[in-house]
């Protein structure tokens, strides 16, 4: 352990033991933001967790302690930590936890203070409210809300919220109301250190049926450049050699050269340029 920390209590010190024991464990070592889960959410996501990763709650202090004395390339992960964050460690690569973190997340409701993660649109049409103080309530938050046929209507179509814009109170009142749930909840990754590289959420977050279909492509266009290169491959060899037989057998028509293989197909030629020529003089 590193000299800085010796001088922890025993309890600190026997954490950061662990934080670095389970980095060495796991081939797997990532930071996970824990902001706005409910406890009853974060009970439910640990059971859902168990068998396939370890999550561990710890100060964000002991974390850079224990990656601290751990040193390059490892500690570089003390960088990413931020507010309310936790440790996850498993033997999946980072694609596979991303995508099982990303099937924790739910759509909450928003509470004051809380960041857009993109445009809030309320929609043009008919509200589920009777008219009463509930229209001044919506225009206060600046909704435009008036009364027809009996109901409260949203009159136009509005982008309620920016992304990245704070939500304040009268428009979480608004959002709530409406059963809009705007935030998403849940495990969000924040790094994972893999066979000594980082990775980002950016990089992750990939959409699969894209990736698998921009494979094939590429496949499909190294394929076609093999086969019109005339490049020999066990996949192109086949193709190449039938391309070259029709070219051969092609020039054989065209230059009259006869051979068993292509004499009918020469006399069949002939045959077709004489009767064109027959219905010209006609």
């Amino acid at each position: 352990m590193a000299l800085y920390t010796t001088h922890l209590p025993q309890w600190k010190q026997d954490e950061v033991e662990q934080i670095v024991s389970l980095a060495n464990e796991y081939r797997l070592t990532g930071l996970v933001d824990l902001h706005g889960i409910p406890a009853k959410q974060m009970q439910e996501m640990r059971r859902d967790l168990r068998g396939k990763a370890v999550l561990r709650m710890t100060r964000n202090t002991l974390v850079e302690h224990a990656f601290g004395s751990m040193g390059e390339p490892i500690d570089g992960i003390n960088s990413y930590i931020d507010g309310q964050s936790a440790l996850i460690y498993t033997n999946d690569n980072p694609f596979q936890l991303y995508k099982k973190l990303q099937q924790t997340m739910t759509k909450m409701v928003a509470r004051p203070g809380d960041i857009a993660p993109e445009d809030i649109v309320i929609e043009k049409g008919p509200t589920s409210f009777k008219p009463g103080p509930i229209v001044g309530v919506f225009q206060q938050a600046g909704l435009p809300a008036a009364i027809e046929g009996g109901k409260v209507v949203i009159r136009e179509r509005k982008v309620f919220v920016k992304a990245g814009e704070e939500i304040n109170a009268k428009q979480a009142d608004v959002l709530s109301k409406l059963d809009i749930r705007p935030i998403d909840v849940g495990l969000s990754l924040q790094v994972a250190f893999y066979d000594g590289t980082f990775y980002e959420p950016s990089t992750l977050a990939i959409d699969e049926t894209e990736y698998y279909n921009n494979v094939v492509l590429a496949a499909q266009q190294a394929f076609n450049l093999g086969v019109y290169a005339a490049y020999p491959t066990a996949q192109t060899i086949e193709p190449i050699i039938a391309k070259a037989a029709g070219e051969a057998r092609n020039l054989g028509v065209e230059a009259a050269i006869y051979s068993k293989d292509i004499v009918e197909l020469i006399i069949g030629r002939a045959s077709l340029q004489a009767k064109a020529l027959k219905g010209m003089t006609e």
